[in-house]
C-alpha cells in the first residue's frame, strides 16, 4: 500500500527524527512549511533541542497530512478543541494525533472518522515516570506494579504512561480526565486490557490499542474500534526525503 492512501482498515504511524534538523538544508526545508504563527512559536522555543522537536513535529504533520488530501503542506489549516487536540480545518474525515520527544516525533493517522491518540516516550524516561507512579497510576495499576521489581517494573511504568497518555489524547480531553479512573491491566501472559471507572463516561470495549518499541522509544497507539485496525509504520529520515516503510517492534504479547 502506498503511504498516504490507507484504507479505513489501516492506521499509519509516521516517524521523524528531530536530530535530522541539525542539517541546515533539512531544517530550511522544514521551516519553509510553517505558517506565520508556527514560525513565531518555533522562534520562542529554548533550548535548541526543543526548537528541533517543535519544528520536526509541525513539519511532519504538514508533510504527512498533505499526502491524504490534495492540499500542499504549507496550505493546510488547523484548529484545536478547548483542550488543545488538533484537527484539520475544515473537517475532511481524516483523524490524526501527534507526539514528540527529543529523539522522535510521531503522527498517527486514520483515514476515517475514528478518533485516535498517540504517545511516545524515550526508554530512558522510565525511571522518571516510576517516581511519580503514585500520582499518575490507578490503585489497580499500582497494585500490579508492587509485584514487579527492577527492569520489569520500569518497563511496566513506561508502558502504562504511554497507554494512558494515548487514551486521554484520543478522548480529546487530556489531563482534564481523572487518571485514577483509567486502568491498563496486564494478565500473566502479558496481554493488556483497559478498564474504566463509571465516572469516565466511556466504554473501554470501543478502544483498540497497541504498544511498540522504535528508535529507543515506547509508542502507544489508540483508536476507536470502528473497524479491525491494522497498523503500518513509515518514516522520513531525513524529513525532506521520500518516505520509507518500517517495521515496528511490538511491545505487547
Amino acid at each position: 500500500m502506498d503511504p498516504g492512501s490507507a484504507s479505513s482498515g489501516a492506521l499509519q504511524l509516521w516517524c521523524a527524527y528531530p536530530d535530522d534538523l541539525l542539517d541546515a538544508k533539512t531544517a530550511a526545508a522544514c521551516t519553509s512549511l510553517l505558517n506565520e504563527e508556527e514560525r513565531e512559536r518555533w522562534q520562542r522555543f529554548r533550548p535548541e533541542r526543543s526548537r528541533r522537536e517543535f519544528l520536526a513535529t509541525r513539519a511532519l504533520a504538514r508533510t504527512v497530512l498533505s499526502r491524504y488530501r490534495a492540499v500542499a503542506p504549507k496550505d493546510l489549516r488547523f484548529t484545536a478543541n478547548r483542550y488543545g487536540k488538533p484537527a484539520l480545518a475544515p473537517d475532511c474525515g481524516l483523524r490524526f494525533n501527534l507526539s514528540n520527544s527529543a529523539g522522535l516525533a510521531v503522527c498517527l493517522v486514520a483515514d476515517a472518522p475514528s478518533e485516535v491518540g498517540v504517545d511516545v516516550e524515550a526508554h530512558a524516561r522510565a525511571e522518571n515516570i516510576a517516581e511519580v507512579a503514585r500520582r499518575v497510576f490507578s490503585h489497580r495499576e499500582r497494585a500490579q506494579l508492587e509485584a514487579l521489581h527492577g527492569a520489569a517494573k520500569l518497563e511496566r511504568c513506561l508502558s502504562l504512561w504511554t497507554l494512558k497518555e494515548a487514551y486521554i489524547k484520543a478522548r480529546g480531553m487530556g489531563m482534564a480526565l481523572p487518571l485514577e479512573g483509567i486502568s491498563f491491566l496486564f494478565d500473566d501472559a502479558g496481554r493488556v486490557r483497559l478498564e474504566l471507572e463509571d465516572g469516565m463516561n466511556d466504554d473501554a470495549a470501543r478502544w483498540w490499542f497497541r504498544l511498540f518499541n522504535h528508535a529507543g522509544h515506547r509508542i502507544a497507539a489508540m483508536a476507536e474500534r470502528k473497524t479491525e485496525w491494522g497498523l503500518e509504520g513509515w518514516e522520513f529520515h531525513p524529513l525532506n526525503s521520500p518516505p520509507r516503510r518500517i517495521l515496528l517492534e511490538s511491545a505487547m504479547r
